[in-house]
């Protein structure tokens, strides 16, 4: 009888320690959740007609967002609704909407120019069509100053008079810093978005910032973060699309245009392919981001119903057993605006990370952004090389920021550091490579599996090990740093070297000293100093090479600036 005591004590005592792990591990995932919270926004931007197929008429963009909204709600996700103009003066688009609880979704301005906005501010139309794409006439970096101003109010105030408050969310593929700030001074927008990163696609360009997640952007320089806080718009930009951390950045090298690999659903290779979303979603939820994560959902309803449904019937069930495990949580655009507002006062560091590729693939990478710069590490073929590195000053002013654009193309860049795109062609791919000299002759650095980690707050560290050697690689990236060195027992010679595909005179360099690299790129003078290593210029077709002092290697991103 004692032995079954003993036996049942054994058995309660292992309860109770089984119920306080368990909640322990509970209550750490949910405050995990609260510090660096996995954020999804569905949005889904509505424009009235598309003048660039016939097939595609009024009707079928309607029954697109009806079909959107049916779809939502049978997964019980909200969402952000942005409307355009023309659709937001059609009373069908009023009637839908307006039923919409507004505890779960968000009805928004989508800022693209039409011909009622244009003649109902008084103006005169210059396009082809009643909504043109064309980015001097359908966007606001089209009009003057006071012509933006006068588009605002007229769209404000019939925003108002249908739906009764003034919209909280305003986004665009871009918006202008003057239109911008005077969205948020006189109307007082919590949240913006803006297109994903891309090189000449639709006749945008967006090159060099801030990668994902949100950003507040410079007075006067709306793709540019700002440093600090007074220089800054207090609106929080969301990069849209959901790109592939891996694969987007080179889609088209070589061309003049890229080609697009993201979370929209009408794309079959990506965010129409479960496999491809299963694996997103998944290194979302598991990936190192430090301050949040974020990806944006939903699709314009110009690709139509019958283009979207399939990848969003695969999306969409994903998103919704994500959130229920409390993996991920689903906002409006708006909500999330508030929340990073409540939480940064400027913008914070953050990172994407990909520690495991699609099936057939064994790259990794991440995506550092913090207000001073942005970084790219890419793994492939068991070597290691920067891809990317961008830094920001608040003190550019975008050629759009008060001037008319002319032209049916604009493009926002960043000042240029490393550029493995543009610097690129097919058959030479440019980078910042890591590698080692061994008896005279240059090899890269190989190894295996890194290991990423934000577990330390500001930090994002990186530890690489090398292959047929006792050394790691060890890199910490902070908010204005970037700091490599090596730990083990083997003393090599090892160094990072630029290699370009372009002539020096298409680069922004203007001089390399021993512990700076002097820069000029749109009138900005720009360096990036090193604290500890040194740099020299390069031999055999590379720019230059940076080497460690001490075995380490210190960059400065922020003071150069």
């Amino acid at each position: 009888m004692s032995n079954f005591s003993n036996v049942l004590q054994k058995v309660f005592l292992f309860a109770i320690l089984f119920f306080f792990v368990s909640t322990t591990k509970a209550q750490q995932n949910e405050k995990n959740d609260v510090e660096k919270p996995r954020i999804v926004n569905i949005i889904n931007f509505i424009r009235l007609l598309e003048p660039r197929d016939s097939a595609i008429t009024e009707d079928v963009l309607y029954q697109t967002v009806v079909k959107q909204i049916a779809l939502m709600r049978s997964y019980h996700l909200g969402g952000t609704f942005l409307l355009q103009f023309d659709a937001l003066m059609d009373p069908r688009y009023q009637k839908l909407l307006k039923a919409l609880p507004r505890d779960s979704f968000e009805i928004g301005a989508w800022w693209e120019i039409p011909q009622p906005l244009v003649e109902k501010a008084g103006m005169k139309w210059h396009g082809r069509f009643p909504w043109d794409w064309r980015t001097n006439i359908g966007f606001s970096t089209g009009y003057t100053p006071a012509e933006r101003k006068r588009l605002a109010d007229v769209y404000m105030t019939s925003f108002k008079n249908i739906f009764g408050y003034y919209p909280k969310s305003v986004g665009s593929w871009f918006i202008d810093a003057y239109t911008l700030n005077y969205l948020y001074e006189k109307y007082h927008i919590v949240a913006s978005c803006n297109c994903k990163d891309q090189y000449g696609t639709d006749g945008y360009t967006l090159w060099g910032g801030y990668w994902n997640q949100a950003y507040y952007p410079s007075k006067i320089n709306s793709y540019m973060p700002a440093q600090h806080a007074d220089k800054q718009i207090p609106v929080p930009i969301f990069r849209m699309l959901g790109s592939d951390p891996i694969r987007q950045y080179e889609n088209g090298l070589g061309q003049q245009r890229q080609g697009v690999t993201t979370l929209e659903p009408v794309y079959k290779h990506a965010g129409g392919d479960s496999t491809w979303v299963d694996w997103f979603f998944k290194e979302l939820v598991n990936g190192a981001s430090m301050a949040f994560g974020y990806a944006q959902a939903g699709q314009e309803n110009s690709f139509t119903w019958d283009a979207m449904k399939e990848g969003l019937q695969i999306q969409f069930p994903l998103i919704e057993k994500l959130r229920d495990e409390k993996k991920i949580r689903v906002e409006t655009l708006a909500e999330s605006g508030k929340w990073f507002k409540e939480n940064f006062k400027v913008t914070p560091a953050t990172s994407v990370t990909v520690n495991n590729d699609l099936p057939g693939s064994n790259d990794k990478t991440v995506w550092f952004d913090s207000r001073f710069y942005r970084a790219n590490l890419l793994w492939e073929n068991e070597t290691l090389r920067f891809r990317d590195i961008h830094l920001f000053n608040e003190n550019l002013v975008s050629k759009y920021y008060k001037k008319v654009v002319t032209s049916n193309e604009c493009s926002f860049f960043t000042l240029p550091f490393v550029d493995g795109y543009l610097w690129s062609n097919p058959s030479t791919v440019a980078g910042l490579r890591f590698k080692n000299l061994i008896d005279g002759k240059e090899e890269l650095l190989k190894g295996g599996d890194p290991i990423i980690s934000d577990a330390e707050p500001g930090k994002l560290l990186v530890s690489w090990p090398l292959q047929s050697l006792k050394d790691s690689l060890k890199i910490i990236f902070t908010e204005q740093e970037i700091k490599i060195y090596m730990v083990g027992t083997d003393h090599i010679k090892w160094f990072l070297e630029l290699n370009t595909a372009i002539g020096d005179k298409e680069l922004p360099f203007t001089g390399v000293r021993r512990n700076e690299v002097n820069a000029l790129f749109e009138g900005i003078h720009y360096s990036v100093k090193a604290k500890e290593g040194s740099f020299s210029k390069g031999e055999k077709g590379s720019v230059f090479r940076l080497e460690p002092e001490m075995n380490s290697i210190i960059l400065n991103l922020a003071e150069g600036l």
